[in-house]
């Protein structure tokens, strides 16, 4: 049965979806964007400090399915400039190891939500 995984430790949903959603062991973790749970206003800075907050966003979501990083088995990442890729990479690096890291698509849009500069999703499983 699918369960509907939501935390006030990450932005709530600003559309018709939830944070994540789970079929037995597997997670399926919408999209991140470097919204600030508390306030939902855009992270300042540049894709570094962008992508630290949807990481951490992704982290708090995890967490609340019995989940971690560890347990991720893909991303998607989505950069409004590809320009960005290295120092997106640069953070994003900071949370999985290359020896672990989960396969992953890094894809160039037009434009993102908000016009943030990058956005993540993630499929994981449970502990």
């Amino acid at each position: 049965m699918k369960e509907i995984i939501s935390t006030t430790k990450a932005p709530s949903a600003i559309g018709p979806y939830n944070q994540a959603t789970s079929f037995e062991k597997l997670v399926f973790l919408s999209g991140q964007i470097p919204l600030d749970p508390q306030s939902m206003e855009i992270i300042e800075g540049g894709v570094s400090e962008q992508t630290k907050q949807v990481m951490e966003n992704l982290k708090a979501v995890l967490e609340e399915a019995n989940s971690s990083f560890d347990n991720v088995l893909k991303t998607t990442c989505y950069l409004s400039d590809m320009d960005n890729f290295v120092a997106f990479n640069e953070v994003y690096s900071q949370y999985f190891t290359a020896e672990d890291a989960p396969a992953r698509a890094t894809v160039a849009v037009k434009t993102l939500p908000k016009n943030v500069l990058v956005e993540v999703d993630a499929i994981a499983f449970k502990n």
